[in-house]
This record gives structure tokens, sequence and C-alpha cells, in this order.
């Protein structure tokens, strides 16, 4: 299964940007998928994650509580992440993965797709 992240792009501080990761296949029942981020020199961030199929169980890293929303369509078979009140800070590559564990450690996910690059201006 490929994943590929897109919607990133430029924004101005303050602004919402939507991303979104399709995959190419079916993620197994009772996978996780996850949104990472990751600017140079840098290891990779977790910003959030949801069970695929039940969606019901969303899990966020602290900093992303309230700004950052990630949800799922399972007839599109399409991940998001809406981020909204974006600061600079937030500019990196966005990565979304797919693994079996409910986990913000990034060497638990198993499939990872291309990044896609948001940039926030100040």
């Amino acid at each position: 299964v490929q994943l590929q992240a897109y919607g990133g792009g430029l924004v101005q501080a303050g602004g919402s940007l939507r991303l979104s990761c399709k995959p190419s296949g079916r993620i197994f029942t009772g996978y996780v998928m996850g949104w990472f981020r990751q600017t140079p020199g840098k290891e990779r961030e977790f910003v959030a994650c949801i069970r695929w199929r039940t969606g019901g169980s969303t899990y966020y890293a602290d900093s992303m509580k309230g700004r950052f929303t990630i949800s799922r369509d399972n007839p599109k078979n399409t991940l998001f992440l809406q981020m909204n009140s974006l600061k600079p800070e937030d500019t990196a590559v966005y990565y979304c993965a797919a693994g079996p564990s409910f986990s913000g450690i990034a060497s638990t996910y198993e499939m990872w797709g291309r990044g896609t690059l948001v940039t926030v201006s100040s």
C-alpha cells in the first residue's frame, strides 16, 4: 500500500490548511493512521493518529491539541489533518503513516508516504 500526503502549501500565520492522505489500497482492519512532521536536522515529530476503521479514538501531541484535527473518510479511503491557527513553527514536511499500534512513536508505523511541505509565514 502506498501513501501519499498532499495539500501542503504556503499560508500566513493564523491561517488554516487541510492535508489529505489517500492510501493506494486497503488499510488493514485495526490499523492506525497518523500524521508526523519533520524539519531539517530534527527527528520526525508525532502530530496525531486515529484508528482507521472505527475513527472513534484519536490521539494528539500536546502542542497540536485544540489547533489540529485528524479525521478520516472511510468510503473515500482518505485521511485528513485540519490545521488551524497555524504558527511559523508549524512549518515542516508533513507525512502520513500507517501501522498496527495506537502510538505516537514513529518506529511503530510500518508504512510511510511521501510528505507534503507546509510553510507558515509570519
